[in-house]
């Protein structure tokens, strides 16, 4: 039995106001996706990154500037995030019953040892596990005549990555047509009527998409 971790790296750097794209960043000296890579390192798994087809060749370049040897391996990433996650299960051949299958964020770099340990252990109990935190922000939700009325925050969390799986139920998850309105690994999962299980998450688990983040980040790894 064993752990296959796909990496889902395609986003831009709009947000920064720049051309670079902000998984290859640089956050304490090292790009934002080795570190998101070292974090699951250790598992001693599988480790598939999806990346466009037109970002390989930089990210080749700052493994040989950095000197980066952790063992992954890259395949295209697709024109949205449902089919880069598909390339990279088909790309997993060999495989045993029982593997699971932990898919991440490219641009979560501090996700920590605890909780992939945890959320995969879920998933190994109950064949699909995700982390969630509870919402902090009162919610308003807009109604189709132009109103809106608040949500009760309580009753709400917000989902984080890994999201773990069986891997063979996630392949045939991902074998179902792309659908509009899925917008995440466990949507996905649960259009063949399975459930999740629902993890405790870790708020210093951040998705950079803008620079307060990366900012947030940095402080994090210079004060422990």
């Amino acid at each position: 039995m064993k752990t296959h971790v796909i990496i889902v790296a395609g986003g831009s750097g709009t947000r920064f106001g720049g051309l670079i794209p902000k998984q290859f960043l640089p956050l304490a000296g090292l790009p934002v996706l080795m570190r998101t890579i070292d974090a699951f390192a250790a598992l001693g798994g599988e480790i598939i990154v999806a990346l466009p087809q037109a970002h390989q060749a930089t990210w080749q370049q700052l493994c040989r500037q950095h000197g980066y040897h952790v063992p992954h391996h890259v395949v295209a990433g697709g024109d949205t995030r449902f089919h880069s996650v598909k390339h990279a299960l088909d790309s997993i051949t060999a495989m045993d019953p029982g593997d699971l299958v932990a898919v991440h964020d490219g641009v979560r770099p501090m996700v920590s040892r605890d909780l992939i340990t945890r959320v995969l252990e879920a998933a190994r109990q109950g064949g699909g596990a995700i982390p969630v935190v509870p919402v902090t922000d009162s919610i308003r939700q807009l109604d189709g005549s132009g109103g809106n009325h608040p949500v009760v925050r309580s009753s709400l969390r917000a989902v984080q990555t890994p999201q773990c799986f069986h891997l063979d139920a996630l392949k045939q998850a991902y074998s179902l047509p792309a659908s509009d309105t899925v917008t995440d690994d466990a949507m996905q999962y649960e259009r063949l009527g399975r459930s999740v299980t629902l993890v405790d998450g870790d708020p210093r688990n951040i998705k950079i998409t803008g620079p307060a983040d990366l900012a947030i980040a940095e402080m994090l790894i210079n004060h422990g």
